[in-house]
């Protein structure tokens, strides 16, 4: 009963209810808004029990530009507005036969100075993916929260393990020594699931940040401290579906809130049929309606009270958080045409905004489709507005040629190359999402069984190469685990973020010798990667790979990298003849990690399964 009382408190302390209002209304989202956006319509919603039953009024300088109710009395979505209004406080009047039943209070708050041109990430950043639950437990206090199903049991591999906000924060110097210039959150805001909660995809309420994390002040100090140190925060942003225990789908606004078959159906995965001009109806209608999995129900985009809440939500985020970016998952399970409007709206409101999508396929034009203005998509007439996407056939493309040691036609690292050949089909490859790895992958240390020289490779190239490089936590010191064993095998604790821990790789002193290598190499490589805007913007020539050695360009007018990759269990010596068009009057190449000096003029020998990255030099 204290409990209560006390939530009670805190929701009047939040929403600016009064007590009287409260039996009537108990959810009001978004819980403040800003004043300056370019978009002046604000779609507030009102949830009480029968609050419908009322009429709803405003102060006579805020347009009510209208009033919906739907089939559910315990709704009310009002929109106003907001065009010149100055920040205050706005009193809404409830009335009930044509007699003033309640009030409350909303907040309209000022924007920070030029949050709309606001800066986001690109190919001069490298992103950091962090499992905020498997991070570091920076509070042990917030663990467990009596409001909240699971608890923390860190013996349970896909249970909760008490990694939090405040561990993120303690170990920002560890990120930024890393090289990384970005972080990227999965999923923060409350999931009350009675199982695997701690990845965050199926959330129970998206205006908080869920306890057992931390606090929305919480997440907004992280976002601070970034800044202070010139780096990014990136949200990982749910459009597709919600967890089976967010507050909306227990008592749903209309029926159409989420796709319906009637109840559940599960989704065939095939996105193919998004596009598909030979698909059937039915297996589109599945792709894109049905339910990921059962435990998170599948909303309906096309619902215009649904995309406004999402689209809403997204832009209060990125207000009251202050981000600087989005990564969306299950992009292209979305209903297109909706999810098109949702990124415009979003990029219509911060022009300089980045998202990028998690399109999950294994050819080249089908996941240029999803990018904005793809030409292949206008052949439909659709374009998605979605700036970025995930190059997961570059993923692919790692995940095999390291343990191809003798090329053919198809195998080694032509496999490389003719992903890069593909790069005409994107709109803007230089703003692809590239990666070895993720939270819903197999590790790259496992594939190759912590093999450092094909790590080193594989990360030289993901440093060098068109496009966004993202690092999944843990990498950098040479963390393994394998998928088929379940989720949990590849989601494994950050040595040293636990009390108690033996092993703190956050450290120097506390890394083993292994983990010193692999963090030694990553460093040193990223923070280099930092400082040559030939690899963040520059054009790329590269050449067809010989005898399982792939040669390629990275250049500007100003600044030339050569990288060769020797993918040979044995030495090889490369005629630099062939390259004269990059290497022009260039004479000399610095190698970035050893800063070893070798002449251009005849030829140069690279050591077996290795990378070597030359600044060139006249």
């Amino acid at each position: 009963m204290l409990n209560t009382l006390k939530n009670n408190i805190l929701l009047l302390l939040v929403t600016g209810l009064s007590w009287s209002s409260y039996a009537q209304i108990q959810r009001m989202e978004p819980p403040y808004w800003y004043t300056g956006m370019n978009n002046t319509k604000l779609q507030i919603v009102f949830y009480g029990s029968n609050i419908a039953q009322n009429e709803v009024s405003a102060p006579a300088a805020v347009p009510i530009l209208a009033v919906t109710k739907t089939e559910n009395p315990n709704y009310l979505f009002v929109t106003i507005d907001t065009k010149d209004l100055l920040p205050q406080e706005l009193v809404f009047s409830f009335s009930k036969n044509k007699k003033k039943h309640f009030t409350t209070k909303y907040e309209l708050k000022k924007r920070r100075e030029n949050s709309a041109l606001r800066e986001s990430y690109s190919a001069a950043d490298m992103m950091y993916l962090v499992m905020p639950d498997r991070f570091a437990n920076g509070n042990p206090q917030n663990d467990n929260e009596k409001s909240m199903t699971e608890k923390t049991n860190t013996k349970v591999e896909n249970g909760r393990h008490g990694g939090d906000l405040e561990g993120i924060i303690q170990h920002l110097d560890y990120i930024q020594e890393l090289g990384a210039t970005t972080v990227w959150c999965t999923p923060l805001c409350v999931n009350n699931n009675a199982r695997g909660s701690y990845h965050g995809y199926g959330q129970s309420d998206v205006y908080q940040i869920d306890p057992r994390f931390g606090t929305n002040a919480d997440y907004l100090r992280l976002s601070n401290e970034l800044h202070k140190k010139d780096m990014k925060l990136v949200m990982d942003y749910v459009t597709n579906h919600w967890g089976a225990q967010h507050w909306m789908i227990k008592d749903l606004p209309t029926y159409n809130w989420i796709h319906q078959f009637p109840g559940y159906a599960q989704t065939n995965y095939r996105m193919t049929t998004q596009f598909d001009p030979n698909a059937s109806k039915i297996d589109a209608r599945l792709c894109a309606d049905g339910w990921f999995v059962q435990s998170m129900p599948d909303l309906n985009q096309s619902n215009e009270l649904v995309l406004n809440y999402l689209t809403q939500n997204a832009i209060w985020w990125i207000e009251s958080a202050n981000l600087d970016g989005f990564r969306v998952d299950t992009y292209s399970y979305n209903d297109k045409r909706a999810i098109a409007k949702w990124t415009k709206a979003i990029t219509n409101e911060y022009p300089n905004f980045n998202i990028v999508g998690e399109v999950w396929m294994q050819d080249q034009a089908q996941m240029a489709y999803w990018q904005k203005d793809s030409k292949i998509a206008a052949i439909q007439n659709y374009n998605s507005y979605l700036p970025s996407v995930m190059d997961f056939t570059f993923m692919d493309a790692t995940a095999k040629v390291f343990d191809e040691n003798e090329a053919s036609w198809n195998n080694g690292l032509i496999k490389l190359y003719e992903n890069f050949a593909n790069d005409f089909l994107y709109p803007n490859p230089n703003n692809l999402l590239t990666f070895v790895e993720n939270h819903d992958t197999q590790r790259f240390n496992e594939i190759y069984k912590k093999d450092f020289k094909k790590y080193a490779m594989a990360m030289s190239v993901l440093a060098t190469v068109r496009g966004i490089p993202q690092l999944y936590y843990g990498s950098e010191i040479g963390m393994a685990g394998d998928k088929s064993k379940g989720d949990g095998a590849i989601r494994q604790d950050f040595p040293g973020g636990w009390q108690g821990d033996t092993n703190n790789a956050f450290t120097k002193e506390g890394r083993t010798v292994e983990q010193q290598q692999f963090f030694d190499f990553s460093s040193k490589l990223f923070r280099w990667r930092k400082t040559n805007e030939a690899v963040h913007f520059g054009k790329t020539t590269h050449y067809l790979p010989i005898d399982n050695v792939y040669v390629y360009f990275r250049y500007t007018t100003e600044k030339t990298v050569m990288v060769i990759v020797n993918n040979n269990l044995i030495s090889k010596k490369i005629k630099t003849d062939r390259f004269a068009e990059n290497i022009l009057n260039y004479t000399t190449g610095k190698e970035v990690l050893t800063e070893i000096v070798v002449p251009l003029k005849n030829e140069i020998t690279i050591e077996p399964q290795t990378a070597l990255l030359f600044e060139l030099q006249k």
